[in-house]
């Protein structure tokens, strides 16, 4: 099966590198303090993050004194902007899909993921692939677009007639599988799968659950962008934290 690849589309690419989490980094991102509160002490760990894009988080493992970080991310643009960006000896990137990953065993103590798995058909297959490659005691962090938000593939609020956003409508949540949506451009491939499909994958393939969290933009990001006051009225990201015992 072909793998998608927006984000070498240079139409895309482009509308990416416009988006806040791509010009401001990590604080640009809405979700990135309830993440960060999940990651366990980074320092003198092997870190493995899979849809790395611009590598921010793969800096960041290193900021926080990591030994090694290997980025993974189908995308040659986002790696080139991610190689551009770092210049440090003990950060790898590799272009390679994330359901091709084939690590060796116990290879690394903790594994990260920012909003890539819903672009993966099987997560399952990259549970067991997770699993594998983590040290025992190591930690499974990910944060995917949520499923009440992937649910529809239009993926979007209901307004009236005036362009007041009404509320977000849920249907078709159990069909899980792939979404033809609109994300910066038309026609990007997503797959929605349930809460439950989640957390029971992640069970399945021998993780503990540590936490799951729905977050909000921190009060200070609200304040700044008012737009954003939405965010409260439905969740739009999922992050969970599992670990290997």
């Amino acid at each position: 099966m072909v793998k998608q690849n927006k984000y070498d589309d240079p139409k895309f690419f482009a509308e990416y590198e416009k988006m806040p989490r791509s010009a401001k980094g990590l604080e640009g991102a809405g979700e990135w303090h309830v993440f960060k509160a999940l990651l366990p002490d980074l320092r003198n760990k092997s870190v493995l993050d899979l849809g790395c894009g611009f590598g921010w988080h793969c800096r960041y493992a290193r900021e926080q004194k990591a030994s090694k970080v290997v980025g993974v991310d189908i995308s040659e643009k986002m790696l080139q902007r991610a190689r551009e960006m770092t210049n440090d000896p003990y950060i790898s990137y590799i272009r390679m899909p994330i359901e091709d990953i084939n690590f060796s065993k116990e290879q690394f103590d903790v594994v990260i993921s920012s909003l890539a798995l819903h672009y993966v058909e099987s997560f399952k297959a990259v549970c067991q692939k997770v699993f594998t490659c983590l040290k025992t005691g190591g930690a499974f962090v990910f944060s995917v677009e949520h499923p009440i938000f992937t649910c529809r593939k239009e993926q979007d609020w209901y307004y009236d007639d005036h362009g007041n956003r009404l509320h977000w409508p849920v249907d078709h949540y159990h069909s899980e599988g792939m979404r033809k949506t609109a994300f910066l451009t038309e026609n990007v491939i997503k797959y929605h799968r349930t809460v439950s499909t989640y957390i029971n994958d992640l069970i399945r393939s021998g993780f503990n659950i540590r936490a799951v969290k729905e977050p909000v933009p921190p009060e200070k990001m609200l304040m700044r962008l008012p737009e954003m006051k939405d965010e409260w009225r439905r969740p739009m990201f999922l992050i969970i934290s599992a670990e290997k015992t």
